[in-house]
């Protein structure tokens, strides 16, 4: 078997942890191997523990979950990745979730199988929003940008997205046609069996593809492969 995918929990409700564990840990490739019960103690512990995955509430004291996110991004080393999780739907706790580094997000009260394909997706690095959900969201981000601010691109994304611009990004050069193909389908929502479908190609080079051009781009994950996309306009927002 596979290394199991370590996962840090982070909620101020110990019967929420306590339930989390429970579900994740009844899995075989999934382990829990730290607990935290505000957003400071959070940092704290996944500095020591550097989990593969953190499942991380949005509101606690102290420190909520999203600046603990960010600043879990800004420890040194890798960081591991980071599920969102929350009672309510709120697009812009989505956006600002995003903008300080996690790459997925889900709702305390979905179903245990739910929570546990969340774990696995986002650790594998795929996309967790609804493709629909993903573009008005990532849409909205572009729309606070005041008209006013000139364009910014970074050489390695800061998830903070700007307005798209139209000079090359010098990461898009380095991408084979090929892989430019991906990203912009990346960016539609498409799954790798979609895209594999639409290019012709199997399943496997489409990983490979995926794999190579999130690391020439900078990028983590293909949620934030999307903003990347969206930030430097191989795809236009929806208005």
């Amino acid at each position: 078997m596979s290394e199991k995918i370590r996962v840090v929990l982070v909620d101020d409700h110990q019967l929420v942890r306590m339930g989390f564990k429970l579900i994740l840990e009844s899995e075989p490739d999934i382990v829990v191997v730290g607990e935290a019960t505000d957003g400071r103690e959070a940092v704290s512990v996944v500095g020591e523990l550097r989990p593969d995955l953190v499942c991380m509430d949005v509101q606690m004291p102290v420190l909520d979950g999203i600046a603990a996110t960010r600043e879990i991004m800004q420890l040194e080393g890798a960081a591991p990745r980071v599920l969102m999780l929350t009672t309510f739907r709120d697009e812009a706790a989505v956006r600002d979730s995003l903008r300080a580094g996690a790459s997925g997000f889900v709702l305390k009260n979905s179903p245990p199988e739910t929570l546990v394909e969340a774990v696995r997706v986002v650790h594998s690095g795929d996309a967790l929003l609804d493709p629909q959900v993903t573009r008005g969201v990532i849409a909205g981000m572009l729309n606070d940008i005041p008209e006013a601010a000139p364009p910014q691109v970074n050489d390695a994304l800061q998830t903070e997205v700007t307005a798209p611009t139209a000079a090359v990004h010098p990461a898009l050069a380095n991408l084979t046609d090929r892989e430019g193909e991906v990203l912009a389908l990346i960016a539609e929502g498409l799954s790798n069996a979609d895209i594999a479908a639409r290019l012709f190609v199997s399943e496997a080079t489409v990983k490979t593809h995926v794999s190579n051009l999130l690391a020439k781009i900078g990028v983590r994950d293909r949620i934030h492969a999307v903003i990347f996309a969206y930030n430097v306009g191989v795809v236009a927002p929806v208005e």
